[in-house]
């Protein structure tokens, strides 16, 4: 009996806000000590070289052997230029230091403002049972936590009937906050772990910038489309890959002419403030500076061309096009797989977005439909890409965390396909790449199982947004 109280105390301890800052400081200190290595020497790390190239030269920098074209959305130049200020060797650092008060931030908001109902939410819980199921249902939440799925409506039409006797700090001390709390500290853990293996990435990519800030706007975008939509457009013109959680709010939300007027607000911004400073040509080029591309070495596409390169098939090869720095495929109708993977990428988009209107029709409760919609489209984005970049596994991270949040019973089988994910990720970069880009069979069956995972994960979300859908499912 003792070691059963010992152990659940010390499940309890780790079970607290607390103790995942301490799991959040451990990791970020880690990833500032290895970045260290490099910028004390005046280096940059992996992608921030090229960014400290942009940075030093300037937005509208004429191309050089040293200055690439310009491939990310407009607003991506202000993290980019921002660490300019610590001058050109210690860039990293200050690169660092920012994805690291942005993911704090995140945190904080995860941890300590997403468990807080908002008006009129959940009165009828106080006093009742964190994991009573009949509970749950009555009020439309999820057995292990609440979902915000009727968060907007409630709040224009006034609290819920019961909600002022109960009072203002009633609801924020019932049982269904304090599940939606120990949720939180679960999300909040996930995302400690998943960065464990993918700082490396988030910490040398654009994506790091924009991760936290999509996590933000997805705990917002419920119960507050505009604001959670102003974040999600700063963040697609950061990287476009957040319009997948702006697509599945105007599809699954009732305010989606606010939601839509809000992005083009922000987009109309971000267009003038480029018109006055200077480089409108510029406005397009991460679009059209992808168009050189073949079939990247990573994207799940390429798979029977690895393969053939591993076993020597076909006069298949990997190797590098130095043109855009990438490592591509090449073989027998390697083209022709390039020239259809844009339209194939529109095509899943759009059947994604029919299965999403499928399931509003049927009655699918709105929140749910909004996170697993985004998790549908962003995994949609990832597995018709062409490129395949392994930092693109990052884009699953804040679609995830808010997922446990709301869910994390239904939400615990993509959390553990992401983190397989993430840790397949970690082995291919950064640990091994250079003998998969040689045609190392043990790393391609890393990657196979990697781009497995992925379409498990598609078909985990294609299921469930289904089920939703489904008159006699339980939402």
């Amino acid at each position: 009996m003792g070691q059963d109280a010992e152990r659940r105390s010390v499940r309890e301890r780790l079970l607290t806000p607390a103790a995942v800052w301490c799991g959040f400081a451990v990791v970020h200190v880690y990833f500032l000590c290895w970045m260290a290595s490099f910028f004390l020497h005046g280096w940059a790390f992996s992608d921030t070289e090229q960014y400290r190239e942009w940075a030093m030269a300037g937005y509208n920098a004429p191309v050089t052997d040293a200055v690439s074209p310009w491939v990310y959305p407009v607003l991506a130049q202000i993290p980019i230029m921002l660490p300019r200020i610590a001058g050109h060797d210690l860039y990293l650092l200050a690169w660092t230091l920012m994805i690291t008060v942005l993911d704090a931030v995140a945190m904080w908001f995860l941890l300590h403002r997403a468990h807080r109902p908002a008006r009129g939410e959940l009165p009828e819980l106080v006093g009742g049972t964190p994991d009573d199921d009949a509970a749950g249902s009555r009020s439309g939440l999820s057995p292990r936590g609440p979902v915000a799925g009727g968060a907007p409506d409630d709040m224009e039409a006034g609290p819920a009937p019961g909600a002022a006797s109960n009072g203002p700090g009633a609801a924020h001390g019932s049982s269904a906050v304090q599940s939606r709390r120990r949720s939180a500290v679960v999300a909040g853990w996930w995302w400690v772990v998943f960065t464990v293996f993918l700082g490396y990435l988030s910490f040398a990519r654009v994506e790091g910038v924009a991760a936290p800030i999509v996590l933000i706007g997805l705990l917002y975008a419920v119960r507050r489309p505009v604001v959670g939509s102003a974040l999600l457009s700063v963040a697609t013109w950061i990287k476009v890959w957040p319009a997948a959680a702006v697509l599945a709010m105007v599809i699954a939300l009732r305010q989606r002419a606010r939601i839509v007027l809000t992005g083009i607000v922000v987009s109309a911004a971000v267009v003038g403030g480029v018109l006055v400073l200077g480089g409108i040509e510029h406005i397009a080029a991460f679009a059209l500076n992808q168009g050189s591309r073949g079939m990247q070495l990573e994207a799940t596409f390429s798979t029977p061309w690895v393969w053939a390169a591993v076993l020597g098939l076909w006069d298949s090869r990997i190797a590098d096009n130095t043109a855009i720095n990438s490592t591509e495929v090449y073989g027998p109708g390697v083209d022709v797989m390039a020239s259809l993977m844009q339209p194939l990428l529109l095509l899943a988009v759009a059947g994604a977005a029919a299965l999403l209107i499928r399931a509003l029709r049927r009655g699918a409760d709105r929140g749910r439909l909004v996170y697993a919609g985004t998790l549908l489209l962003t995994t949609v984005l990832i597995v018709f890409n062409k490129v395949g970049s392994p930092q693109f596994m990052v884009w699953l991270a804040p679609v995830v965390v808010v997922g446990l949040l709301h869910d994390r019973v239904r939400w615990l089988a993509p959390a553990l396909l992401v983190l397989g994910t993430a840790a397949a990720t970690f082995v291919i970069y950064p640990l091994f790449y250079t003998p998969l880009i040689h045609a190392n069979p043990v790393m391609a069956a890393v990657l196979t199982v990697r781009n497995v995972l992925l379409v498990s994960l598609l078909v985990w979300t294609g299921r469930r947004i289904w089920e939703l859908g489904s008159r006699t499912a339980v939402n």
